[in-house]
């Protein structure tokens, strides 16, 4: 994934989930976005970020907010990347050395999931999660409680019981991190329902990225670490 006419920035405020003020070389400037998730410990006053500017006409922002410095390591925070990184990685054989069929959106039931896969026989159910939140080396997921990814994983272990596979894929929107684990201080219903996905036979898998000022690719392999099941 390659992003173009991106410029580095610097973080000014966020007044709400959508907007955010940045200093560039032209001055003070309104960007948006591309997450709404909380961030909080990303998006610090002061913080140098990278931003993407737009040459269309009808947007209310000319920039987007891409990526954001914490420490020496760079943070990829574009909620819409993961999917498409994702659908890269398994279009080269990253997961599916012979996927025939890939398609984006597969609607089941009441969701959405991200991507549906047709390899040999087997028909595979696909949600990606992207990850911005990295504490002491570890990343986690999610940064807020989320009934949306709760819903997600219970209806994969229905996928199961009608013959699919299923798959939840973390996309760690960064380098270096040790290991992934669940947010229980934040959402423990999540965890939980992480754990009963897995006896229910989803396969969890987790994966950094190569993360530059301009790009984002599916990387390495992270171990995944789940709380004690209650």
């Amino acid at each position: 994934m390659k992003y173009e006419r991106m410029e580095p920035a610097e973080f000014l405020e966020r007044p709400n989930r959508f907007v955010a003020y940045v200093r560039t070389r032209a001055g003070r400037e309104v960007c948006h976005v591309k997450n709404t998730g909380r961030c909080a410990e990303l998006l610090v006053p002061g913080a140098d970020i990278l931003v993407q500017r737009t040459d269309r006409q009808k947007r209310k922002t000319a920039l987007d907010l891409i990526g954001v410095y914490k420490g020496g390591r760079l943070i990829n925070m574009d909620s819409q990347a993961p999917n498409q990184v994702a659908e890269e990685w398994i279009r080269e054989g990253g997961l599916f050395k012979d996927a025939s069929f890939i398609r984006r959106e597969k609607k089941y039931h009441n969701s959405r999931f991200d991507l549906y896969i047709e390899e040999k026989g087997r028909k595979i159910f696909l949600e990606v999660k992207g990850v911005t939140l990295e504490q002491d080396g570890t990343a986690m997921f999610p940064d807020a409680p989320t009934e949306r990814g709760i819903k997600h994983l219970n209806e994969l272990c229905d996928c199961i019981r009608e013959g699919y596979e299923a798959y939840v894929l973390f996309v760690i929107q960064m380098e270096g991190v040790a290991c992934f684990t669940p947010n229980m201080a934040t959402a423990p219903e999540f965890g939980q329902a992480l754990l009963r996905a897995r006896k229910a036979g989803v396969h969890l898998l987790a994966r950094d990225c190569v993360v530059t000022t301009d790009t984002l690719k599916i990387r390495d392999e992270v171990k995944i670490k789940l709380p004690p099941d209650r």
